[in-house]
């Protein structure tokens, strides 16, 4: 970076190398709070760390965390001490309050450990640690949202990376070694300051573009894209720039979903979170895909939650602090409520977005998009999972009807046969069968239910033994059915099965 921002910048560069001096770093924290109280911090529970804190010999590393972390007043002088001349200069820029004999902190300065690496994420003051309403200009450091999509956007090399409204710069630090040029903008000026404290001496060379939305690289296009808007459904008003995008309802992530598949490269993919209407008049998965392009795409889009209006509300007022018992919390409740009722919303969907552009010569092909819930547990990465989603479909789409009848396959490690059975209630005694499924134990751990037919093809299934539709013949032969009207049935459930990676061909594993 050739011209910093502000006196941050610098300031943030000699930090870092004081913090990696008296092990200011994700496993020194971890050492010194131990599990629990490590888990304490994290929970939002600064009550906690100090009564540890206060049990433990005083140390420098103690004072950065009582410092950077729980944002106590502490002593000048020994604040002096720990940080030398950069004290001064956090001072001068209006980071550090100074009463009497002692500071306060009014910024927020984390490690993470990301993509690798030991990191530091500058960002305002963390209303779980300090009791303080969000201002209008708050910028967020590494909140639950943020680490979802670090978890669900791959890391393969790329050439070009955007990081469409960047924050504090959480999504490029996840992006470090895998591209050969990042840019990140974001509307808010605050935001890219903190972004560039974020990135500095991070080992990450980062264009940062102020601007609106794509405005800033119009006429550009990437190889991936990485968004994580302000997409809060509601009122089209802007009370926090973080959150709200002036937009009404789930205006925001429309946008963002249409402007980011005009700008990527043929190839390229983009990840995004985001949050859509559930209303009485269409499904989300309609309204959701009628903002993708109908030729040349390919689009995952998975719902990992939903709730009625009157809890999306609570979430978001209580995100501001707000008591949710006051006027105030009240009169907007009802507001918001209101904008909902006369929209028809009975409900909002968050999740992530996947796009893939197709390449130049199936431009023309129909766009293949999957909108659908994934409610169960899961603790894998999802970014394999999305980048393996896009090889399937590839594979699927060259495929024909004959071409899959004559490939061969394998059951996925892991893959498990779960045979339920409930208490027989006719008899009164023993177990009855009600459901064969199988499941993923891996990744996302999808789960599929399938018939006695189905199962048993699946389990003779080998990637060097005998094509699909000898399989199927040899299955038909000894069922005594008819083989040719086996095979339509039986292909619908093996292409489900290889969308979620069940079952994978042949062809993939050598690739």
């Amino acid at each position: 970076m050739t011209h910093a921002r502000t006196s941050l910048t610098e300031a943030a560069a000699a930090l870092k190398s004081r913090f990696r001096e008296i092990g200011y770093t994700t496993t020194g924290i971890n050492n010194m709070l131990g599990p629990d109280f490590t888990a304490s911090m994290h929970a939002g529970q600064p009550a906690a760390v100090r009564f540890h804190l206060d049990s433990l010999p005083e140390s420098e590393l103690s004072l950065a965390l009582r410092a950077f972390v729980l944002r106590d007043q502490v002593r000048v002088d020994k604040l002096a001490s720990l940080l030398g001349d950069v004290l001064g200069m956090l001072v001068d820029a209006s980071l550090v309050d100074i009463t009497g004999d002692y500071a306060q902190f009014l910024i927020d300065i984390r490690p993470h450990l990301i993509a690798g690496r030991q990191q530091w994420v500058f960002s305002d003051a963390d209303a779980s640690m300090t009791q303080h309403v969000p201002g209008p200009d708050h910028v967020l450091g590494v909140g639950a949202a943020s680490l979802s999509l670090l978890q669900a956007t791959p890391t393969s090399p790329v050439d070009t990376v955007l990081d469409l409204g960047t924050g504090s710069g959480i999504q490029v630090l996840g992006q470090a070694g895998c591209a050969q040029k990042i840019t990140a903008t974001d509307v808010h000026p605050r935001a890219l300051d903190f972004a560039e404290a974020t990135l500095v001496d991070s080992g990450i060379s980062t264009e940062l573009l102020e601007g609106s939305w794509f405005e800033p690289v119009r006429g550009r296009f990437f190889d991936r894209i990485i968004a994580n808007p302000p997409f809060v459904v509601g009122p089209p008003e802007i009370g926090h720039v973080y959150r709200d995008s002036g937009m009404d309802l789930d205006g925001a992530t429309a946008l963002v979903v249409k402007e980011a598949c005009a700008h990527l490269k043929p190839g390229g993919t983009a990840h995004l979170l985001g949050a859509w209407v559930h209303s009485a008049d269409q499904s989300w998965q309609q309204r959701v895909a009628e903002w993708l392009p109908d030729h040349g795409y390919v689009a995952w889009i998975i719902e990992r939650d939903a709730v009625s209006p009157a809890q999306y509300v609570g979430t978001w007022l209580a995100d501001e602090s707000l008591d949710l018992r006051s006027p105030e919390a009240a009169s907007r409740t009802t507001e918001w409520l209101n904008h909902f009722a006369k929209a028809n919303v009975t409900g909002v969907g968050f999740g992530f977005i996947a796009i893939q552009r197709l390449e130049e010569e199936d431009a023309e092909l129909k766009s293949d998009i999957l909108a659908e819930s994934m409610t169960q547990y899961f603790e894998d990465p999802l970014g394999p999972e999305v980048a393996e989603y896009f090889a399937r479909t590839s594979w699927l789409r060259e495929q024909t009807r004959d071409s899959i009848l004559e490939s061969r396959y394998k059951v996925r490690p892991g893959v498990a046969r779960e045979d339920i059975s409930l208490a027989d209630a006719e008899e009164g005694m023993g177990f009855s069968s009600v459901t064969l499924r199988l499941t993923r134990t891996d990744g996302p751990r999808w789960s599929h239910d399938v018939d006695q037919h189905v199962a048993a093809i699946v389990a003779g299934l080998n990637p060097h033994g005998l094509p699909f539709e000898e399989i199927l013949e040899m299955f038909a032969m000894a069922q005594g059915i008819d083989g040719e009207a086996l095979h339509n049935s039986a292909i619908a459930a093996l292409v489900d099965l290889i969308r979620h990676g069940l079952v994978l061909p042949a062809d993939l594993l050598d690739s």
